[in-house]
């Protein structure tokens, strides 16, 4: 009995001494400010953080988990605007709710973690460092803790700012998958034989062979592409702004044969595993391209082609595959809009 009278004291000695070094030494609450720059304008960044729908997408914290269910509440932007969530697989939920806004300039964000009734503020901040620039300011208020939780506070800011880190390489992905799709659309010149120079591209996609009568090869891509964006969007869970314009690449001249294989594909930003051996990863490395923009009928698109291989032999450039990036979706008894793109060298 003396023994464990003994370990009691001791046990009793080092909760006190520990919760006296808490209560001496370490703030009952922690505020840190946390700067980074980001390469696109102003607005299109302050989008995505006062519209909760869209802040929810590339934030770590949300996006982070597969398991997570997310209750959006009107309106659905700007101050006034909460969310609640629920991630059974972590154990946690919460509500957040944006208390104040000044557009394209400030944000205050309230979040309330489990059970505990004292928020953490969030205030942003958002300057332009140029017209494609900005700079982000998070200034962070942790929540009051208790003299035995006040330990917390020791790895708050490095986890806080390991989310910081993540949530803008996400949020960098989406935005440079929306500004690269609306400056693509703002220079659309159709029928114009340009040079451009592209950039390497990761797709995620199918390889198919199919018949070239009549229509059957369009209906055959319009059928693999909703099979692609279903897997993407559904089994990947990926949102339409975190992934590029789907691209086609097939043989320049093969629009004269009966049969046409293909690979087509949807840009992603980076590759993982994938469960469905029907798809597979193909990297586009970076080229120099003869593009032409066309809009029409899906068999109106030979000419395009015929002009690209004639403007390469012309030059007495080697070419390879001819890409037929869909710029809106191909839908069956639908016009195209495509860019077709034949990469040459010498």
């Amino acid at each position: 009995m003396r023994f464990f009278k003994i370990i009691a004291i001791l046990i009793i000695l080092l909760v006190g001494a520990y919760a006296a070094s808490m209560y001496f030494f370490v703030d009952e609450n922690k505020d840190f400010k946390i700067e980074k720059e980001i390469d696109y304008p102003l607005a299109k960044v302050f989008s995505q953080f006062n519209n909760l729908q869209n802040f929810t997408r590339w934030n770590n914290f949300f996006a982070s988990s597969q398991f997570i269910d997310i209750d959006y509440y009107t309106p659905y932007e700007g101050q006034g605007s909460s969310i609640s969530y629920v991630d059974p697989k972590n154990d946690t939920d919460g509500e957040m709710f944006i208390r104040y806004e000044k557009s394209n300039n400030a944000l205050r964000y309230q979040l309330f973690e489990d059970k505990n009734e004292n928020p953490t503020i969030v205030d942003v901040k958002f300057k332009p460092v140029s017209v494609q620039k900005t700079k982000i300011i998070w200034v962070v208020h942790t929540p009051k803790l208790s003299v035995l939780k006040r330990v917390e506070n020791f790895w708050t800011e490095d986890r806080f700012a390991e989310n910081i880190d993540k949530s803008m390489i996400n949020l960098k992905n989406v935005l440079g998958n929306k500004v690269d799709k609306d400056n693509q659309i703002a220079a659309i010149k159709y029928d114009s034989l340009m040079v451009e120079n592209q950039e390497s591209k990761l797709l995620l996609g199918i390889n198919v062979s199919t018949s070239n009568k009549k229509d059957a090869l369009f209906k055959n891509i319009v059928i693999n592409y909703n099979k692609i964006y279903n897997y993407t969007t559904m089994d990947l869970g990926k949102k339409d702004d975190e992934f590029g314009f789907p691209m086609l690449i097939t043989d320049a001249d093969n629009y004269k044969d009966k049969e046409v294989s293909y690979y087509l594909g949807i840009p992603l930003s980076k590759k993982f595993g994938v469960t469905d051996n029907n798809f597979s990863f193909r990297t586009i490395n970076a080229s120099q391209d003869y593009v032409i923009y066309y809009k029409g009928a899906y068999e109106g698109r030979v000419k395009a082609v015929q002009q690209l291989t004639q403007k390469a032999k012309k030059d007495e450039m080697r070419f390879g595959d001819i890409r037929q990036t869909f710029i809106e979706r191909p839908m069956e008894g639908q016009n195209v809009n495509m860019k077709l793109s034949l990469s040459v060298y010498k």
